[in-house]
């Protein structure tokens, strides 16, 4: 049996967490078992995913197998493109510069702000009354 080459990276964002495996191939993209366009319907989630293929010129050169996890379709969405480029920086150091110049190598560590005691939400505080 003969051992496949593959280079993998994983991407994390708000709450998702992708896996990503990238094996040289035609282009498919795979995520949980289902090709991303059923799985992500907006354009825009799309895009995302592509954007570190596109950069690269490496977009029909890999096809990429994802298990994703936790979070939305958008924290999903950018978990892939964030695992996609770390597992392209795997494969090709040289690749570095350019995906570090249009931000897809640094995590996005927005995440939602935890509700306080005594407050109604994050940062909402009830209604002040002097008297």
């Amino acid at each position: 049996m003969e051992k496949q080459i593959y280079y993998s990276g994983t991407g994390r964002r708000k709450t998702a967490v992708a896996q990503v495996k990238l094996v040289p191939g035609s282009g498919t993209i795979i995520v949980n078992g289902v090709p991303y366009e059923e799985r992500f319907v907006r354009l825009e989630h799309r895009e995302t995913i592509r954007r570190p293929l596109l950069v690269t010129d490496s977009l029909g050169k890999y096809n990429v197998v994802v298990v994703a996890s936790g979070g939305g379709i958008t924290g999903q969405s950018g978990a892939i493109s964030h695992g996609i480029a770390r597992a392209l920086v795997v494969e090709d150091e040289t690749r570095k510069t350019v995906l570090r110049q249009y931000g897809l190598l640094t995590r996005d560590a927005r995440v939602k702000e935890r509700k306080k005691a005594g407050l109604k939400r994050a940062r909402k505080a009830p209604q002040y009354t002097k008297r």
